[in-house]
């Protein structure tokens, strides 16, 4: 399972896709089960260069019965900042916030190494 991710370019905001549009919550966000679908909506996503950069799917592993990103990095980035339990996506909690903390792995997701590779 897989989930597309960017940076939206206004601010900066980690933001994941859905069905053709930028969505700030991982919880909101499509997942795709095959390559060539995610694959497709990677070319959408990039075809968007005046509203996100750096746009890769990510790894997902199960969390207590919800999916979260298979690396530490990316569930960070889905969490919003770390520096206080109270600030970012984090605090609004909830299941799949919940599904995010709990969830385990250290992997890079192989999207990210793609990305890096091409730079």
């Amino acid at each position: 399972m897989k989930a597309l991710t960017a940076n939206r370019l206004d601010d900066g905001e980690v933001v994941f896709w859905k069905a053709g549009q930028w969505v700030e919550r991982f919880a909101d966000a499509e997942l795709f089960s095959d390559d060539p679908t995610g694959e497709a909506a990677e070319g959408q996503g990039k075809s968007q260069p005046n509203t996100v950069i750096d746009v890769y799917l990510i790894d997902l592993i199960e969390s207590e019965g919800l999916w979260a990103p298979l690396s530490y990095r990316e569930r960070i980035r889905a969490l919003g900042p770390p520096n206080h339990p109270g600030h970012g996506k984090q605090a609004e909690g909830g299941a799949a916030i919940e599904a995010l903390m709990h969830a385990t792995g250290a992997s890079r997701s192989t999207g990210r190494v793609n990305l890096i590779k091409r730079k």
